[in-house]
């Protein structure tokens, strides 16, 4: 097959996104602006002071304080939201969230120091404060706490810590939520000032706080009371990568679809406490679930141990990476690496043609290589192994490159595109995607990082 591409600089399409992620959007943006809004008349209703740096640290705490409201209910990984914008999407709100509490924190401390500062300056200010003022011992300490977090959230500190250590860092967040939470019950004059003012920030409270309870807590323990999970087997697939079917009761009623992951916790006396995230390698199909794992950590190397019958803590599932948001009759999935798990999990879900380019750099690499062929056998499907070292320059420039898929699927823009595998590769094929024109509500590339 001879393709030629004449190559442009013009954009993708914007596109529009699918209807369930505008809705989602759109209900957090009103959500937040809502009560941004109804925040500031109630700021307002309550007084505005002659001193200017008062106001505004004071408004600057109101706002914070509703921005770790917000972030609650972007953690608390919700059925509704996550399926519809997906925990790549949740995050990176989260992030810019936790960086907007953070200046706004600051704001706050600031302006009402500077404000209140006498002739001994804005530090002797604070420090008669805290030891003058019911519950603004507990405001510096969660400020502290909020600082520290966002410190080592930016990006120079985050490269430089292990995982285990940022995350544990961040868990005093919810510390620091509930000390801010009980300076403003105590000495928030906007809070206080009217029964109006108090209703609304108790409802908002409870609101995030039971949005969390919910999502984090009561709906996995409910699921896994019901569901009673279970691995049913074990079975090597390479000599480093091995599938774990799991079963369990009315698992047809668990809402499971193709491309999502659970977070799996084998409870084993060495395992309980250790969380994976590993997507299905196999639509759900009522019967037992699928994850498939490669030797890549400690965590995932000693899955393989597992004995048959142990039991299975399962959270999920997660992301917004199925079915749900194609909106052309036909489909492209890109896989490399162990990306190819979702990816197989949604060939065999998809509907119309399909094309699969799996990228390995070694066909012995080809993980569920047999399976993917019978697969695409059975439904008619076009499945191309894309090989070679990330320098390899094909006939039609890079592997993946722009000239190189259009060569391999010469109608991608009228299909929706599936992404998944290293961020390099899914960036790569992104970026070669907007060369050609696809419109990005085309293209469904999730990254699975989860907010805590």
């Amino acid at each position: 097959m001879t393709t030629t591409l004449q190559q442009s600089a013009r954009p993708a399409p914007a596109g529009r996104a699918t209807p369930h992620k505008v809705l989602a959007k759109a209900g957090l943006y009103v959500f937040l602006l809502a009560n941004a809004a109804f925040v500031t008349y109630l700021f307002n209703a309550a007084g505005v002071g002659s001193n200017k740096l008062v106001n505004l640290g004071r408004l600057a705490g109101l706002y914070g304080a509703l921005a770790m409201a917000f972030q609650l209910l972007l953690v608390a990984r919700l059925p509704w939201l996550d399926r519809r914008l997906g925990m790549d999407k949740l995050t990176s709100w989260h992030r810019w969230v936790g960086f907007t509490i953070f200046w706004m924190l600051i704001g706050h401390l600031v302006f009402i120091a500077f404000g209140n500062a006498g002739s001994d300056g804005p530090i002797a200010e604070i420090v008669r404060q805290a030891t003058e003022l019911e519950g603004i011992l507990r405001a510096l300490v969660a400020w502290a706490i909020i600082m520290v977090v966002g410190v080592v959230s930016a990006r120079f500190a985050r490269r430089k810590l292990a995982y285990e250590t940022w995350h544990f860092i961040h868990l005093y967040t919810y510390i620091a939520i509930f000390l801010a939470f009980t300076h403003q019950v105590a000495v928030g004059s906007t809070f206080r000032k009217s029964a109006l003012a108090t209703g609304y920030w108790w409802a908002l409270w409870a609101f995030a706080i039971g949005s969390v309870v919910i999502g984090r807590v009561v709906l996995p323990l409910w699921r896994n009371w019901r569901h009673q999970f279970r691995v049913a087997a074990v079975v090597p697939e390479a000599h480093n990568v091995v599938s774990v079917y799991i079963e369990g009761k009315d698992l047809d009623q668990l809402g499971a679809k193709a491309g999502q992951f659970f977070l799996w916790r084998f409870l084993t006396k060495d395992r309980w406490w250790q969380a994976n995230p590993f997507s299905l390698s196999a639509a759900p199909n009522g019967k037992y679930l699928r994850l498939t794992a490669k030797a890549l950590g400690e965590g995932s190397a000693d899955i393989r141990n597992v004995k048959v019958g142990t039991r299975v803590f399962a959270e999920g599932p997660y992301g917004a990476f199925t079915t749900m948001h194609q909106t052309k009759p036909n489909a492209l999935l890109v896989a490399g690496g162990v990306g190819i798990t979702p990816i197989r999990a949604l060939l065999e879900e998809i509907k119309g043609h399909v094309v699969v380019l799996y990228r390995v750099t070694d066909p012995r690499e080809a993980v569920l290589l047999r399976e993917l062929e019978g697969l695409a056998q059975a439904k008619g499907a076009v499945l191309r192994l894309v090989t070679g070292s990330s320098k390899t320059i094909t006939a039609n420039g890079p592997l993946l490159g722009p000239n190189n898929i259009a060569a391999l699927v010469p109608d991608v823009e009228e299909r929706d595109v599936f992404i998944c595998g290293p961020n390099g590769m899914t960036n790569a094929v992104v970026q070669s995607l907007s060369e050609l024109g696809v419109p990005s509500n085309q293209v469904h590339a999730e990254r699975f990082a989860l907010a805590n």
